[in-house]
């Protein structure tokens, strides 16, 4: 008999910790695909700082570190600017991305570090209980905002990928989601693209990944993945923001 899907090599055997719904899980699958499919586990390095994600280093069969909150971009620099010849992504969350590692990661898509970025949206902060986050959407409710952010405020939510987009020093930037077959396939195909870019020495890429957070948004897995497409993806639309590669073939086509 013919196997037709099994666990990735690059995940290893422990249980996820993640709450029931979580679609950190899938990702992380997604991940570990590509480590399979390009063969570069042995030589990756992954970044992963506080928040949900803080036990990557439990699940990934290549080496990992942790970094402060905010600062696995940074890191992910040092790491890949004295072993150039690594492959080096940080997996970060929205509160630990687009808040406190603001600069980190501007800075490091400005440098065009040649890295890749697997960041994941759920517009809450997860591990800390559900405070608002900088991704957090109008009027949505959160702990720190029980009766919705008020963007007067609070401010607008930031979009993460139309605003890196802009940076030269992006290579890559696009929005996926999880949140069925379809968004699944074409998400495992933008973690590939990502870390295609970097062994090819394109420069920084980026995958946002629209996920889901039932227990700090206090719905079921089910609900939780309804909300996402009636809330959050009108107002992240999934896409490509930047592509320099399509950009260079189409202008010297």
């Amino acid at each position: 008999m013919s196997i037709v899907f099994e666990k990735p090599k690059a995940l290893s055997e422990n249980i996820f910790h993640y709450c029931p719904g979580c679609t950190h899980g899938i990702i992380h699958r997604l991940i570990a695909e590509v480590l399979d499919e390009l063969d570069i586990t042995g030589k990756t390095v992954g970044v992963a700082p506080v928040g949900c994600s803080v036990l990557a280093y439990n699940y990934f069969e290549c080496d990992m570190i942790q970094a402060a909150h905010g600062r696995a971009p940074a890191v992910a620099t040092g790491v890949k600017r004295v072993n150039p010849d690594n492959i080096v992504f940080t997996y970060q969350g929205d509160g630990d991305l687009a808040a406190i590692g603001t600069a980190e990661t501007v800075h490091s898509a400005s440098r065009g570090e040649n890295i890749t970025v697997i960041f994941v949206n759920n517009a809450i902060y997860g591990m800390t209980g559900g405070q608002m986050a900088p991704t957090t959407l109008p009027g949505q409710i959160t702990q720190t905002s029980p009766y919705g952010r008020d963007i007067k405020q609070a401010g607008y939510p930031i979009r993460v990928c139309e605003m890196l987009a802009t940076l030269d020093g992006t290579a890559y930037a696009e929005r996926v989601s999880v949140d069925n077959v379809k968004n699944i396939r074409a998400a495992k195909k933008a973690v590939k693209k990502a870390f295609t870019n970097q062994v090819e020495g394109k420069g920084f890429s980026i995958v946002e990944v629209i996920s889901t957070c039932p227990t700090n948004w206090g719905l079921s897995p089910e609900e939780s993945l309804n909300w996402l497409r009636e809330n959050m993806l009108p107002y992240y639309p999934l896409g490509v923001y930047k592509d320099k590669g399509s950009e260079s073939e189409a202008q010297n086509g």
